[in-house]
């Protein structure tokens, strides 16, 4: 005779989810990741023990959407897990953006860097680096999605074991979270949230911002007046607005740079002091941090605030005349060298360059430094070879990027005499000596030495660039992108970077005198700090009679 089965006992392959040592530490730890999803913050060093010590609302939200039986709670399940996964996705991608460049990460704004990303892996890494970088990258989101829905189905599997019990409970916790948050209790916690709701946000107030920008983007006072009254004070000069790469302020400020930095920017003042040249230095906020450079061009030579991509877009599809245009409207003749860029590259044009030496135009016959491209001696030889080298010509206004502080700074190059430089192949033994990007980077204290050692180098090799090609005719404005990445940083908040002019015409330092800015290399702790929006009119206000 066949056994009647009982209707309302539990099918044998739903078994519960309590039942047995092993199912009982799993259901555990489906609790536990879901717990830590709630309340695990965007930052690498706010994480601690204590970050566990936080009463999060929405274990009771998704608890009570969870305790829907039926097809509709299957559905409420799959919302939740879609979610959990994203709001999840969107933190590690705050850790990794904050790590970088010390801010949130926008879905919207940042795509763009998923490309320039892995040509700094192949550069630094190489390709297959590069690419098991990027396959764990999407293997870690394809699990996150699996994780929340598995978490979440085992969840509801036990919430619905006992329906009302798992209501009471839900609801008494809801109101208790709520009785705390009254009473403003800081670790009655609704971050996941709050940070989900930031990023909508953040994204909405993008798109808005871009709106708003491209009303003024081409609003400039300065965009009609003739060029025959630009710069006045500066006619018959080489004009050379000199970016470095990651020249923060934390170079001067922060352990354990601050000591040997400073000691290296008083050799800087000496050097020009020998050679006849004065130096004024002060400092600016930039609009990035840890990389997008090109932001901090824009912003500099455009007056602009550049802060994302889609202002710089913008930016190079406006009518808003650069510093470099302007120059190049007064007499100029204007040159563009950017070693770092191996590509096409169409934004070019709207900075208003005559000629622009990218990476290929340098001819460069040495080996790379990993990510640098070449040395910055070899850029400047170039520079000083093809254009101010040359007979009867006009001033040269140049925007010059340097590139040897870029990370991952190894090897670190090395000063050789100006007349060695050649073809750059000379440098060969120094692109190859030492330890490779991934050894180093295993060791966070030689990261650090190895960066401010890459910052003195580009400081040491416009210096004898100075002593050796300089003249009374020569004007620098010598300026920093952006700060380092905070793992450098010591996680500071600074966005200031160093800023210098030199020049040996004693005419073009009275002109600056009420800018205040320090007496040579090393700015006092107390000069001005200016936005660097204020660059491009400052310099033409300064030196232009109007």
């Amino acid at each position: 005779m066949t056994p009647v089965q009982n209707p309302s006992a539990p099918s044998p392959r739903a078994a519960s989810p309590l039942a047995g040592a092993g199912a009982l530490t799993l259901t555990l730890a489906c609790f536990f990741l879901l717990f830590t999803a709630f309340i695990f913050p965007f930052r690498i060093d706010w994480f601690d023990n204590m970050s566990y010590l936080y009463f999060p609302v929405e274990l009771f939200l998704f608890g009570l959407a969870l305790l829907v039986p039926g097809r509709t709670g299957r559905v409420l399940r799959a919302l939740a897990s879609m979610l959990l996964a994203v709001g999840v996705i969107l933190r590690v991608s705050d850790i990794a953006a904050y790590q970088v460049f010390s801010r949130a990460f926008n879905p919207v704004f940042d795509a763009y860097l998923l490309v320039d990303g892995m040509g700094f892996l192949r550069s630094s890494f190489g390709v297959v680096g590069a690419v098991l970088v990027a396959v764990l990258a999407v293997g870690l989101v394809l699990l996150i999605v699996l994780l929340s829905f598995l978490v979440l189905r085992r969840a509801q599997r036990v919430l619905l074991l006992a329906p009302r019990r798992s209501l009471v409970l839900l609801c008494s916790g809801l109101l208790v979270w709520t009785a705390l948050a009254f009473a403003e209790w800081p670790r009655a916690s609704r971050y996941f949230v709050e940070q989900l709701a930031k990023h909508v946000n953040n994204t909405i107030a993008g798109v808005i911002d871009l709106g708003e920008f491209r009303e003024v983007v081409n609003q400039d006072r300065y965009a009609q007046v003739p060029g025959d009254t630009l710069f006045g004070k500066l006619q018959g000069k080489d004009v050379l607005v000199v970016f470095i790469e990651s020249y923060g302020r934390i170079l001067m400020d922060g352990d354990p740079y601050a000591t040997p930095f400073r000691e290296s920017l008083a050799r800087a003042t000496q050097t020009l002091t020998a050679a006849g040249f004065e130096s004024r230095s002060a400092f600016l906020t930039s609009p990035t941090v840890g990389g997008i450079s090109w932001l901090a061009h824009g912003t500099a030579l455009s007056g602009l605030w550049i802060d994302s991509q889609v202002r710089y877009d913008s930016l190079m599809m406006s009518e808003r005349p650069s510093l470099v245009r302007l120059f190049q409207r007064a007499g100029w003749r204007t040159v563009g060298v950017m070693p770092a860029i191996t590509l096409a590259w169409p934004e070019g044009d709207y900075f208003g360059y005559d000629q622009l030496y990218t990476a290929p135009e340098l001819d460069y016959r040495g080996l790379p430094f990993n990510y640098v491209t070449m040395p910055d001696q070899f850029t400047l030889s170039r520079f000083q070879e093809w254009e101010r080298a040359r007979e009867d010509r006009k001033p040269v206004m140049a925007e010059i990027a340097l590139l040897s502080s870029h990370a991952p700074w190894t090897p670190v190059p090395t000063l050789i005499d100006w007349s060695a430089v050649g073809d750059g192949s000379v440098f060969n033994a120094q692109a190859s000596a030492g330890d490779a990007a991934d050894v180093v980077w295993q060791d966070h204290e030689r990261v650090m030495r190895h960066f401010r050692e890459s910052a003195e180098y580009v400081v040491q090799t416009l210096m004898s660039y100075v002593a050796e090609f300089g003249d009374d005719d020569l004007v620098l404005l010598i300026l920093g992108d952006h700060q380092p990445m905070p793992m450098v940083t010591n996680n500071t908040d600074s966005r200031d970077v160093m800023v210098h002019l030199v020049a040996r015409d004693p005419a073009v330092l009275e002109a600056v005198a009420g800018w205040d800015w320090t007496p040579g290399m090393l700015p006092a702790d107390g000069a001005p700090v200016w936005r660097m929006d204020a660059v491009r009119d400052r310099v033409i206000e300064t030196f232009t009679h109007l």
